[in-house]
């Protein structure tokens, strides 16, 4: 049963001539003011949020983009300021990506913010995709195995780390600690002062391509799962679910079906249907421009690539349309009830799935997000509170 709704932003300059045909993502280059003003944009969707009920904001990390797209480099930083202008929304790390923090100062910084919020602060953990980020800050992304034991190795770590106990960690990546003198002694163990307050701590964790060794990882942890983007869409959801559902069942953990998930879709309310989908639809394109060349969000083909670098190839191939996203489902697009009627198919299919994380597509102007958070929170959420039971007459 969707009990709990949540959005994401992660911070995006106003831009203009958007869609296919419109400015090239590698083309667009903003002043420092104008991509310092995302910050406070992330704040008043944030207060937003926190006003109408919503249960968690999602953020994510991202570096050295003056394209304007993904403008939050330190995701707690973000999260600890933003519990200070809020009252009750929780803040979540969509998602610290390991391999370029060491995992020991990643896990200080987390256990700082969950004890000074009081837990508002949800953990989250990724491998990250822009190479860009990841090469600069010296750890692999091109070499995707080296990038995926590092990660794990991270990980692992951290979690020894959360338990605030004395720890020792022998891998192919860290030491910890190096054996070296101290105030008279040789060190030999290390403990995370202070650790979280809370727990175990409540991790999660991005699903795209769904191999089993990610799924088995994931469950070793008891991290969850944001099933967003593409892998969103069509029957990639049952596939991904499944997969999820039985790396926990290895463990000995039994999951109800969507249990311990997240469905992460776009969304844009109108009078219509038609109408909203053809408001969003520059927005969907600016999306796709930005995530689909890094396979994030659809399985494109070169030409079709080629064509999102280069408006003058714009229908010389056949590009992704939003019709095609609403038709697969990872699009919610209309009015409120047509977006409760697709929600409520999506809960009846996943009796477990508690939490979904609805958003509007890159590019879209601040007011119009602000007016759908506002509008998904009165027309919509209402219809999956729990109805009071009846009362027997007196």
């Amino acid at each position: 049963m969707i009990t709990k709704f949540d959005s994401s932003y992660f911070g995006t300059v106003d831009m203009q001539n958007l869609g296919y045909k419109g400015t090239p993502i590698n083309e667009r280059c903003f002043t420092q003011p104008e991509l310092a003003r995302a910050l406070h944009k992330v704040v008043e969707y944030a207060k937003c949020m926190d006003e109408r009920g919503y249960n968690t904001f999602w953020m994510a990390e991202h570096h050295f983009q003056p394209e304007g797209t993904e403008l939050i480099p330190n995701v707690l930083m973000m999260a600890m300021h933003l519990c200070g202008v809020t009252k009750n929304l929780n803040i979540g790390c969509g998602f610290n990506i390991v391999p370029m923090w060491h995992p020991l100062r990643l896990a200080e910084d987390y256990a700082m913010a969950d004890i000074l919020t009081g837990g508002r602060v949800i953990f989250g953990v990724g491998r990250g995709y822009h190479t860009r980020e990841v090469e600069t800050f010296g750890s692999p992304l091109l070499d995707q195995n080296a990038n995926r034991e590092l990660f794990e190795e991270g990980v692992d770590l951290l979690f020894k780390a959360f338990a605030g106990k004395p720890f020792t960690h022998h891998g192919k990546y860290y030491t910890i600690p190096p054996e070296v003198p101290y105030r008279g002694y040789t060190l030999k163990e290390l403990t995370l002062v202070p650790a979280p307050a809370r727990l175990p701590v409540e991790c999660w964790q991005p699903i795209q391509s769904g191999s089993d060794r990610a799924f088995d990882f994931m469950a070793k942890h008891g991290i969850n799962g944001v099933i967003g983007g593409g892998s969103a869409e069509g029957g990639a959801v049952d596939r991904h679910m499944l997969a999820f559902q039985a790396a926990y069942a290895r463990r000995g953990v039994q999951l109800a079906l969507g249990e311990r998930l997240a469905l992460g879709y776009q969304f844009h309310i109108a009078a219509s249907r038609e109408q909203a989908i053809r408001e969003a639809a520059p927005h969907y394109e600016e999306n796709m421009k930005m995530f689909g060349e890094l396979r994030l969000v659809r399985a494109l083909t070169d030409a079709q690539i080629a064509a999102m670098r280069n408006p003058a190839l714009v229908g010389t191939v056949q590009l992704p349309t939003i019709e095609d996203a609403v038709a697969a489902g990872g699009f919610l697009a209309g009015r409120p009830e047509d977006i409760i009627a697709q929600l409520k198919a999506v809960e009846a299919r996943y009796p477990g799935l508690e939490r979904v994380i609805c958003a509007t597509p890159l590019g879209t102007p601040l007011a119009v997000q602000l007016e759908d958070l506002d509008r998904f929170a009165k027309e919509v959420m209402p219809a999956f509170r729990a109805q009071p039971s009846a009362t027997a007459a007196d």
